[in-house]
């Protein structure tokens, strides 16, 4: 795995998304670069920038990009089209990268730095007291942490593709750690080469988690302290806006995926801020465009093993032009017509506006999983329906830390992504398969989803994991979205506690989102298993403290699906 792999929120999203409109825009103005402007910050480090201005007498408006995957050459790229087009354009390196000054350490600096930018630019004799900013992935996450404590000058933000809050959208889901992301993307802007010269599962399966960095031969303290503090504590506090979104002011623009490993968090920021901001513009003025995409706008019609075709593809350049046009500008454009949702309905393949998150016309239904006791793998005889279950045997399978179950696609980030085919893991004995006869009609199914289990363990804690797929008639099994429980987490991922071997509990595991219109002929199918890795950490099954263990433990798990423990997923029906 390469560092620049998870820069795609920097060069790749940042920057290949605008070119078009811009381009063809007549260009009224010469350039004037400047290398290497230093920023200085309230503790006395100057962080390092490259400016571009219109070479002309005025003020104009600026837009931002903070970024750790290096802040580009003075001498051309995007800056100097913006600025052609009448914007001084501002790329920064952010704390401890590039050639800014002070230490590098993830999240930690990037709210007070990114406040104290937009205070330096507003005094800058070329700024006319308008601010946007703009860029994906860890460069959405510098727009959004520091957006609470903007001011009125922070005019627009057009986020690609962003992690906004570390600790809920990226470190932990559903109390398991996000191993390959957290571990690959960490220690390669910590400057490890390590995990591009190892076997993948040397590096993967290194254990102690407190103590991973010692097999890539360096000591890197974020990685040990990221896995130190499992539970929200005031070490992430800094860089959550839990609490904060009331205080988000400014008009936002958001791209992502459905397959981006910041799926659900999207909707869940964007949808805070139109319900709780103190600004009726803000409110009003929070807009998400959701693709069939993993992390990154794609400029492909195929994606992972499917064919979304030429409809699905966007010109995010002319989006974002409009947006600061009218925004920092003040033109005329078709902005305030924009509806506050752009989803791309998977299945039938077509965009659709919508007003709110989750829709209010989505009737949930309970899909019920059946089986003789007998689910494990394609082969078994695991069955979804609608009919709730009566007297049935349980399903039992075993989970051996050992040999997990491996990620195949889905929101991941540093391997495979997006929609693959999940036969090869349906072969599995330890992943339960229950499938719906062909359906004689359309289902759509646009919003959050959740599979509630009733299982047993013979572990004090083991993981649950539960995904959507969608079966075509060839035999191909999609997968649509997915998600994972950490068993101690059941009742609270702040006040985890062990669960009892042997006794039935309830869980309900968070499957994320998704649309899409499972066609006639297609069939519903949901996957039951305990691991999925190395997207995320394997549970040793042994109950003790979260990455202390080099231990391992097996454990057999028993499903109940009777009269008693209706286990079944929730799916959001469109009429």
């Amino acid at each position: 795995m390469r560092t620049r792999m998870f820069a795609v929120g920097a060069t790749t999203v940042l920057w290949c998304v605008l070119h078009n409109a811009l381009f063809a825009a007549n260009p009224p103005y010469e350039v004037e670069s400047r290398a290497e402007v230093k920023i200085p910050m309230r503790d006395g480090v100057d962080l390092s920038a490259n400016v571009f201005l219109p070479k002309a007498e005025g003020k104009f408006p600026v837009i931002l990009a903070r970024t750790p995957y290096e802040k580009g050459k003075p001498e051309g790229g995007m800056g100097r089209v913006w600025a052609l087009r009448g914007f001084v354009f501002i790329s920064q390196d952010c704390r401890g990268k590039g050639t800014s000054g002070g230490q590098w350490v993830p999240f930690v600096h990037d709210r007070p730095d990114g406040e104290d930018t937009h205070r330096w630019i507003l005094k800058q004799p070329w700024c006319n007291g308008k601010i946007g900013t703009t860029g994906g992935s860890y460069l959405g996450y510098t727009q959004w942490i520091s957006a609470p404590g903007a001011g009125d000058f922070l005019k627009a933000m057009f986020t690609i593709v962003p992690l906004v809050d570390v600790y809920d959208d990226l470190a932990y889901a559903g109390g398991a750690y996000q191993l390959q992301v957290m571990m690959g993307w960490g220690s390669g802007t910590a400057g490890s080469i390590a995990t591009r010269t190892w076997k993948r599962e040397d590096w993967l399966r290194a254990l102690p988690l407190r103590t991973w960095d010692t097999a890539i031969g360096q000591t890197v303290p974020y990685l040990r302290e990221w896995v130190a503090h499992p539970r929200f504590d005031d070490y992430w506090k800094p860089s959550s806006l839990r609490g904060r979104h009331k205080d988000i002011t400014t008009p936002i623009y958001t791209a992502c995926g459905w397959y981006d490993l910041y799926a659900k968090s999207v909707f869940d920021h964007v949808t805070a801020v139109r319900k709780g901001s103190r600004s009726k513009e803000a409110r009003k003025h929070q807009h998400l465009l959701v693709g069939p995409w993993p992390h990154g706008i794609n400029r492909d019609r195929k994606v992972g093993d499917v064919d979304f075709g030429e409809g699905s593809l966007i010109k995010l350049d002319e989006i974002q032009t409009k947006w600061f046009d009218h925004w920092l500008k003040g033109e005329k454009t078709d902005v305030e017509a924009w509806p506050p949702f752009r989803i791309f309905v998977m299945g039938r393949n077509q965009w659709r506006d919508e007003q709110e998150w989750p829709l209010h016309r989505a009737r949930y239904v309970p899909h019920y999983f059946h089986s003789g006791g007998s689910a494990n793998s394609l082969k078994g005889d695991g069955r979804l329906s609608a009919t709730k279950p009566g007297p049935e045997p349980a399903d039992k399978f075993v989970y051996d830390p050992d040999d997990p179950v491996p990620t195949a696609g889905g929101c991941n980030l540093g391997g495979v992504a997006g929609p693959r085919n999940q036969t090869a893991v349906e072969q599995r004995d330890d992943v339960l398969v229950f499938t719906s006869e062909p359906l004689k009609n359309e289902l759509e199914t646009t919003g959050p989803i959740k599979v509630v289990l009733y299982a047993a363990s013979t572990a004090k804690d083991t993981d649950w994991t539960g995904k959507l797929v969608d079966v075509w008639p060839d035999g191909r099994a999609i997968n649509l979205c997915d998600g994972i429980l950490r068993a101690r987490c059941r009742e609270s991922a702040d006040k985890p506690k062990l669960i009892e071997p042997g006794k039935v509990h309830r869980y309900e595991i968070d499957l994320w989102v998704t649309s899409n219109v499972f066609l006639p002929g297609h069939r519903v199918r949901v996957e039951i298993s305990s691991s999925n890795f190395p997207r995320f950490d394997r549970n040793p099954n042994t109950g003790h403290p979260f990455g202390a263990d080099a231990e391992r433990q097996k454990a057999t798990q028993t499903i109940y699906h009777d009269a008693a423990h209706p286990s079944h997923i929730l799916l959001p029906v469109i009429p």
